[in-house]
């Protein structure tokens, strides 16, 4: 069942939970990543002290943040808004034609928002040890090797994560695990990538650390690459046919809640959308 079309001013007066979901979904994660990240590397923690090894600390902090990602998405908002997150991963469904543009705005404007949110709430209840280094706002900033390491890192990681979001969420057996292999891709990429590109993935979570820290210089990276990598990803999705075509804007689809993207309403859809959900979501 497509979406019916609605004026850009009625699809933001109907959709604005959605919109707000997205930020606190993205701010939550900020949060999460700001009080682990200090928890571990600040000077005076006794997490620190207690794993002396740098390598294991980055692989704990992954499996938290690859953790916090999963009950984000699981979670009733994430089930409801489609658990983005991150404006590249809209922008990615909107190049699909899986969301409306007024949508994409307001979900892209929300995540930067609820980001910078984030990390300025951690700052205020945390203060000077999350705010000077080495945690600095958990800043993205290219490793040691340079630029275009991290650029292509950060392209790189970017593509396999949408490659194998689009492959879950177009089949009927992977659907429902999209989720997991998403966090599980978080977990990875922070333990064996993020000394080399810093780990961002997403302009609006880079951005959110930048903001407060003044730090713009490597903006550009985690703005462009991102996006690249994921267009990339569908492309290869779409020439590999590694899904079906009926699918939803959504990382889990859950009949329990309305969408926004392909119209399914739980109070009374015309579609039967358990149905429809078996075979990946329908698509506008």
């Amino acid at each position: 069942m497509a979406q019916e079309p609605v004026s850009h001013g009625e699809a933001v007066r109907k959709h604005w939970p959605e919109y707000l979901m997205e930020a606190g979904g993205l701010g939550a994660f900020m949060v999460s990543a700001g009080l682990f990240a200090t928890a571990f590397e600040h000077a005076g923690s006794p997490a620190r002290t207690w794993i002396d090894e740098p390598d294991l600390r980055r692989a704990a902090l992954g499996v938290l943040m690859g953790l916090t990602a999963i009950a984000i998405i699981y979670s009733p908002w994430g089930m409801r808004s489609g658990a983005h997150l991150n404006p590249a991963v809209t922008l990615t469904f909107w190049r699909l034609g899986k969301v409306r543009g007024v949508d994409a705005l307001c979900y892209a404007t929300a995540q930067f928002a609820g980001g910078a949110l984030g990390v300025l709430l951690v700052w205020l209840l945390l203060g000077t040890a999350f705010a000077e280094k080495p945690v600095f706002f958990v800043n993205t900033v290219p490793g040691p090797n340079g630029v275009w390491p991290a650029y292509v890192a950060e392209v790189g990681m970017t593509f396999l994560l949408m490659l194998t979001v689009l492959t879950c969420v177009s089949s009927p057996r992977l659907t429902r695990f999209t989720g997991c292999f998403a966090g599980l891709l978080v977990a990875a990429y922070i333990t064996l990538l993020a000394p080399v590109s810093g780990m961002s993935m997403n302009p609006a979570r880079s951005f959110a650390s930048a903001l407060p820290a003044g730090l713009w210089e490597f903006l550009w990276i985690y703005f462009t690459a991102p996006v690249t990598g994921m267009l990339l990803g569908v492309e290869a999705f779409r020439r590999l046919r590694l899904g079906r075509r009926w699918f939803c804007a959504k990382l889990v689809h859950d009949a329990r809640y309305r969408c926004i993207h392909c119209g399914h309403d739980p109070a009374g859809s015309a579609h039967p959308a358990g149905a429809r959900m078996a075979d990946g979501g329908p698509q506008r």
